[in-house]
């Protein structure tokens, strides 16, 4: 079994910046794939950035260069760094990681950009 917990949301000004957290409780290495998702009202969830075990990252094009994912396998948990952010960013962000057993999804953390 995995348990996900995101932290770091909140209000944040445009232009200004978040690091979002997501803590694994299990074994992050029996991960095989972990990404960021969000979802706004009105809209499906759609993706924000991955990263497999070795590391290996996949943004879609509209987030790059403002979105980095990483992974703390010691610290059992990956971040998500946004920059630049904008008032269409607005939404809640979600952590997802799939085993070779389950798919397992965060409860997700609230982020505001917002003036």
């Amino acid at each position: 079994q995995v348990q996900l917990v995101e932290s770091g949301g909140g209000l944040v000004q445009p232009g200004g910046s978040l690091r979002l957290s997501c803590v694994v409780s299990g074994n992050i290495r029996s991960i095989n794939f972990m990404g960021w998702y969000r979802q706004a009202p009105g809209n499906q969830r759609e993706l924000v950035a991955d990263i497999s075990t070795g590391g290996r990252t996949n943004y879609p094009d509209s987030m790059k260069g403002r979105v980095t994912i990483s992974r703390d396998n010691a610290k059992n948990t990956v971040y998500l760094q946004m920059n630049s952010l904008k008032p269409e960013d607005t939404a809640v962000y979600y952590c997802r990681g799939i085993t070779g057993f389950g798919d397992y999804w965060g409860q997700g953390t609230q982020v505001t950009v917002s003036s």
